[in-house]
C-alpha cells in the first residue's frame, strides 16, 4: 500500500528532524510544511505573522498541506497548528497514516531551552506552566492520530525507525484470504473508515460506489464514509434499510435491486457493505447476484462482522423456516475493519460479538483463548491496542481456515460452526427475536462442550473454563423457556439439507475441535434439557 505518513505534535517533539530520517528508512521523500509556507510566502514564518497576521498564515498552511497530501510516499512534518483546522484533520486521516509524536512538558522545556529559535515560547515567568497549558489546550485535537509515539527517552534515529515500523504494521493487511481466483486482504485499522475511499481507489474500484447500510449503522458512520468516498473521487449512492434480522430476506433484496435499477448501476460499480453481519450478508448477496456480480467491499461495524461474518465470502438471506438458506459465495475485494466503530455499539451487541472471538480460540488457537481470558477487562472497556489485537488475531484465524477450505469441501471450515448447530436452532425456535447471534452461539457452544464431555472428549476443567469465560463477558449459557422440541425441529431442517446427518463440531481440548456425525440422540436431548430448564 502507498500513502503518506503525517507527523503531528507539540513543539520540540521532533517532527521536522524525524521526517527525513523516517523517509530515508522507507525510501520516501520528506516534506516540512513550515518550510513550504516560508517558500510560498517568500518570508520567514515570524514575518508572516507580523506582517500578514495569523489568519493569513493559516491559509498558507492549509494550502501547503492540501497540496502535499496529493502526493504519495512522503513523510510530512505538519506545522504545530495545522491540526486546529477540522478540514486539515479530515484530509490527513484520508491521505495517510497520522503519527502523534508525544513528549512530557518537562522534556519539551529542556529541548526548547537548547533551541535558540524557540525563545518566544519560553517567555514569561513560568515557561513550564505555559507549555502545560498550551499542550492541554491542543490535546483534544491530537485524538485523531492513528498512532501515538512517546519520544522522551528516545533518539531521533530510534523514533524514525519506530515511525516506519508502525506505518508498515498499519498498512500491511492483518490477514489474507487466498482463493484460486482472488486474494482478499483484511485490514484492521483503528479509525480506518476515513481512508476507505483512498483504499478503494488504490485497488482500482471504479468511480461509483453503492453504500448499503442499515439506518442505525449509517447514522453513526455514513457521513464519514460518504466523505471519504467523495474525497477520493467516487460518486456515492447510499441505500439504507431497517436494522435487524427481520430485514435479511428476499423482499429487502428486491428493494435494493429496484434501487440499483433506478440508479442505472452497471458492472464495475462497487457495493460497500457498511454495518454488521446482516448488512454484510444482505449487501453481499445483492452484489453476488445483480448483473451476475458486482465488486464487494466489506466495511464491518460490529464485532461479529469484523471477526467472522465479513470474512470468507459467504453471503445470503434468510428463509422464514431457517437462517441463510438462500445464498452464494462471493469474495469481497477487501475487508476494512475499524475497531473504533465498536465505540458506538450498544453494550449487548458488543458483548455478543465476543462470542465469535472466544469461539476462534476454543476451536483453533489456545493462545488466543488465553489472551482473551487475561485481557477480558481491557477488551470489555474497548482499550484500543488490546481490542485491535484481538480483532486482527481472530480475523487471521478465520482467513486461514477460509483459504484452506473456501467452499466447505475439506471439512476444515466446518469447525467454524462450533456452537452454531444449536445456536442457529435457538435463533429459529425463538423467531430470531429473543437472542442476538453471538448470544445464541454462546448457548450453542455451551451445549457443544457439554456434549463433548458426555462423549468423553473433554473433562470438567474445559467445560468450566469455557463457561467461565463466556459468563465473564456477560454471554448467556442457557436459554430457559425455550422448548427443546422446537430446537430439535429447527436442527432437523439442517439435518435434511445435510444428507440426513447433523454435523456436530465438538471440542477435544482448548484450541482443538473435531467433527462428529453420529451423536446419540439421548445425549442431545439431555443437553437441551439442561440448557432450557
Amino acid at each position: 500500500m502507498t500513502g503518506n505518513i503525517i507527523l503531528i505534535g507539540f513543539s520540540a517533539t521532533g517532527k521536522s528532524r524525524v521526517a527525513p530520517l523516517a523517509a530515508q528508512a522507507l525510501g520516501w521523500e520528506a516534506l516540512d510544511t513550515d518550510a513550504q509556507v516560508e517558500k510560498l510566502a517568500g518570508k520567514p514564518i515570524p514575518a508572516v505573522f507580523a506582517q500578514e497576521g495569523e489568519a493569513r498564515f493559516r491559509q498558507y498552511e492549509r494550502q501547503v498541506l492540501m497540496k502535499a497530501l496529493e502526493g504519495e510516499k512522503q513523510v510530512i512534518a505538519a506545522g504545530g497548528g495545522a491540526i486546529l483546522d477540522p478540514k486539515n484533520r479530515e484530509r490527513m486521516r484520508q491521505r495517510g497514516f497520522v503519527v502523534l509524536l508525544e513528549a512530557r512538558p518537562r522534556t519539551i522545556l529542556e529541548r526548547l531551552s537548547q533551541d535558540p529559535n524557540s525563545r518566544p515560547l519560553l517567555q514569561g515567568p513560568d515557561p513550564l506552566a505555559r507549555i502545560k497549558e498550551l499542550k492541554a489546550r491542543r490535546e483534544p485535537f491530537y485524538a485523531f492520530a492513528h498512532h501515538t509515539l512517546p519520544t522522551d527517552q528516545l533518539s531521533l534515529e530510534v523514533v524514525a525507525k519506530r515511525v516506519a515500523r508502525a506505518y508498515k504494521a498499519w498498512s500491511t493487511p492483518s490477514a489474507l484470504v487466498r482463493t484460486p481466483t482472488q486474494t482478499c486482504p483484511i485490514y484492521v485499522r483503528w479509525g480506518g473508515l476515513e481512508g476507505l475511499g483512498e483504499l478503494m481507489r488504490e485497488r482500482g474500484l471504479g468511480e461509483r460506489a453503492v453504500v448499503i447500510s442499515d439506518v442505525i449503522a449509517f447514522s453513526h458512520h455514513g457521513e464519514r464514509v460518504i466523505a471519504s468516498l467523495e474525497g477520493a473521487g467516487f460518486r456515492s449512492f447510499p441505500y439504507t434499510f431497517p436494522a435487524g434480522e427481520e430485514s435479511k430476506g428476499l423482499e429487502t433484496a428486491r428493494r435494493i435491486y429496484d434501487f440499483l435499477v433506478e440508479q442505472r448501476a452497471e458492472r464495475g460499480w462497487a457495493v460497500v457493505a457498511l454495518g454488521g453481519g446482516v448488512v454484510g450478508d444482505l449487501a453481499g448477496f445483492v452484489a453476488a447476484t445483480y448483473l451476475r456480480g458486482l465488486p464487494l467491499v466489506q466495511a464491518p461495524t460490529s464485532l461479529v462482522a469484523m471477526v467472522d461474518a465479513s470474512i470468507g465470502g459467504k453471503v445470503g438471506v434468510n428463509h422464514p423456516q431457517a437462517k441463510n438458506l438462500i445464498g452464494a459465495f462471493h469474495q469481497p475485494h477487501f475487508v476494512l475493519a475499524d475497531p473504533s466503530c465498536l465505540l458506538t455499539l450498544p453494550r449487548r451487541e458488543l458483548v455478543s460479538g465476543f462470542a465469535e472471538v472466544i469461539k476462534h480460540g476454543l476451536i483453533l488457537d489456545k493462545r488466543l483463548f488465553a489472551f482473551v481470558e487475561a485481557r477480558a477487562p481491557d477488551l470489555l472497556s474497548l482499550e484500543p491496542p488490546s481490542l485491535s489485537r484481538a480483532v486482527a488475531w481472530s480475523a487471521r484465524i478465520k482467513a486461514k481456515v477460509v483459504t484452506q477450505d473456501e467452499r466447505e469441501t475439506t471439512g476444515l471450515r466446518t469447525l467454524l460452526n462450533y456452537g452454531h448447530t444449536i445456536g442457529h436452532a435457538v435463533e429459529a425456535a425463538t423467531g430470531y427475536a429473543r437472542f442476538l447471534h453471538g448470544e445464541a452461539v454462546a448457548i450453542g457452544m455451551t451445549g457443544a462442550v457439554r456434549l463433548s464431555q458426555r462423549l468423553g472428549l473433554v473433562g470438567e476443567e474445559v467445560v468450566k473454563r469455557q463457561e467461565s469465560l463466556l459468563q465473564a463477558f456477560g454471554l448467556p449459557t442457557a436459554c430457559p423457556r425455550v422448548s427443546p422440541d422446537r430446537i430439535i425441529q429447527a436442527m432437523e431442517l439442517d439435518k435434511k439439507i445435510r444428507e440426513a446427518e447433523v454435523h456436530w463440531v465438538l471440542l477435544e481440548g482448548i484450541g482443538r475441535a473435531t467433527t462428529h456425525h453420529q451423536v446419540p440422540q439421548e445425549d442431545v436431548q439431555a443437553v437441551l434439557q439442561e440448557l432450557t430448564r
